[in-house]
């Protein structure tokens, strides 16, 4: 299936936004749960907020449930800035809890408060804040889910509902003013984040973590790496000493283990969707922990490793776990060029599989229609949030490859007035569906969409 500059241009009415994709997007959504699909051509077109916030499709509303700079509710600061991954999960009495990741480095204008029992580096600015919600979406607490951590990019749930939060860093200790090492994921209770404390899951590695995604059933952890620039990063699997063992059992250890596609070093050649390749490897990491040689400089053996620019979003869908390469440019040292690319991995039968390829079209330009965030949403659709240049979008892609905006950031027109809105990030839906969290990078904004999903 495939969709041109121009049919996308006309179904979102943004004349400065196209994203051109060839591939089966059907099999994007083959492992959803979704029992209703969005309407044909999308929710129709973005009507002007004039509030100047946030531009939806009519029939759907917003909320603004969180501000950088306002007051955090539980009185230990304020609300940090640089808002990106998100996840949310279930909560008592119809409760949701909201983790949100903040990607600030050492320079980060508002970090997260440091607190007691909840703070790793407190030289570092990043971390995670957690907003309680009642099923309304009225706001009834937001706290500090963990601090002194850095560029928390994004991560993904587990199992047993708790947040994995990736530092996208690979700074040591006496870097910027570390006092510690960085590089890891951390655990985050939404429900209490003093039992999941600050504690770094160094068995996991240590790089520059992007997403991950659990496999429910052998409890396997999928890890991406975004390294903008040669050497390219990695796709990871992490096997757990005590898989799906609940809250905390990831510190337990593990084996780090890197993916090999035999006779494929650069994913970014491979451009025709539907591409499969069958008895993927999987090779040992060498030094998880990076002690002298970061993990994709490391020596996996006369055979080499695959890399893939750019390794973005992860999540897991039925018996598949599926990740992102949000763009790859020859002009870096990529093997080749493309938009984004989505992948799919099936553990059972050790196959890859390119599903989806983004771009490249003439007229378009990079870095403005890379894919980013993703999520399967309750309504059957893909929503891809767009992390570029100009007017920044939440689009949703059908499961018969039609491409409909469903958020726009109003203010992002550039203006001295008007000053240029950041990339969405963080699309997450409520566990009920009903509602669509997302995340405007800067200024750190938190939203909730509300309308007729399906």
């Amino acid at each position: 299936m495939s969709a041109t500059r121009r049919q996308i241009l006309s179904r979102t009415g943004a004349s400065a936004v196209g994203i051109a994709f060839t591939g089966a997007l059907s099999e994007l959504f083959a492992a959803g749960t979704a029992t209703a699909a969005a309407p044909r051509g999308g929710y129709g077109p973005l009507v002007p907020d004039p509030d100047g916030l946030l531009d939806l499709p009519e029939g759907f509303r917003y909320r603004v449930l969180s501000r950088q700079g306002d007051p955090l509710r539980s009185g230990e600061g304020l609300v940090p800035s640089n808002h990106d991954g998100m996840g949310a999960f279930a909560g008592r009495r119809g409760r949701v809890h909201l983790v949100r990741n903040h990607e600030n480095r050492a320079t980060g204008k508002i970090g997260v408060p440091t607190v007691p029992g909840l703070t790793y580096d407190p030289a570092a600015r990043g971390g995670c804040t957690v907003l309680e919600l009642d099923g309304r979406n009225n706001v009834l607490g937001e706290r500090v889910g963990v601090a002194g951590t850095a560029v928390n990019c994004a991560g993904g749930p587990t199992p047993w509902n708790t947040w994995l939060t990736c530092e996208e860093t690979e700074d040591r200790a006496g870097t910027n003013g570390y006092t510690k090492d960085h590089g890891f994921v951390f655990e985050v209770d939404g429900a209490d984040p003093h039992r999941s404390g600050a504690v770094p899951l160094t068995a996991m590695g240590r790089f520059q973590h992007e997403a991950v995604a659990v496999d429910p059933t052998s409890g396997i952890v999928y890890e991406t790496e975004d390294a903008f620039l040669q050497p390219f990063g990695l796709f990871y699997r992490f096997l757990p000493d005590r898989p799906l063992g609940g809250l905390g059992s990831l510190r337990a250890g593990g084996a780090l283990e890197a993916m090999r596609v035999p006779g494929v070093p650069d994913l970014s050649v491979v451009q025709e969707p539907g591409t499969r390749f069958e008895g993927v490897e999987w090779v040992p990491v060498p030094d998880p922990l990076a002690t002298e040689t970061p993990i994709r400089l490391q020596d996996f053996g006369p055979r080499g490793i695959t890399h893939a620019q750019k390794l973005e979003g992860c999540y897991w869908g039925g018996r598949a776990v599926y990740f992102v390469s949000s763009f790859a440019r020859a002009s870096d040292g990529s093997g080749a060029t493309h938009f984004g690319q989505v992948w799919k991995y099936e553990p059972h039968k050790r196959r890859l599989t390119l599903v989806v390829v983004f771009g490249p079209d003439t007229d378009v330009r990079l870095p403005g229609e890379s894919p980013d965030n993703i999520c399967l949403a309750p309504s059957g659709g893909l929503m891809v949030c767009e992390d570029g240049d100009g007017a920044q979008h939440v689009f949703g892609v059908s499961r018969e490859g039609e491409v409909y905006a469903v958020a726009r950031g109003a203010r992002n027109i550039g203006t001295p007035e008007q000053p240029e809105w950041g990339e969405f990030a963080g699309v997450t839906f409520s566990p009920d569906g009903s509602t669509m969290y997302v995340n405007c990078y800067t200024p750190g904004t938190t939203f909730a969409v509300t309308g007729p999903w399906c």
